[in-house]
């Protein structure tokens, strides 16, 4: 779990440090994966349609560069 620590009082700026290093690790994203049972079949047809945007996202960035 990320740990942020508060400087000057700033609680507001820990906060938000705090939900951006959540969301880089993942961490939010797990929990709601989790919150329901979901079926083989479906976590291999939600894996694969994530490779394939992963794909479609790595090809546009060469395609631009």
């Amino acid at each position: 779990m990320p740990t942020v620590v508060v400087k000057n009082g700033n609680v507001d700026g820990a906060l938000r440090t705090f939900k951006q290093k959540t969301v880089k690790n993942g961490l939010l994203k797990n929990i709601r994966d989790r919150e329901f049972y979901s079926k083989p079949g479906e976590r291999r047809r939600k894996a694969k349609k994530e490779g394939i945007k992963n794909s479609r996202r790595r090809d546009r960035r060469e395609r631009n560069n």
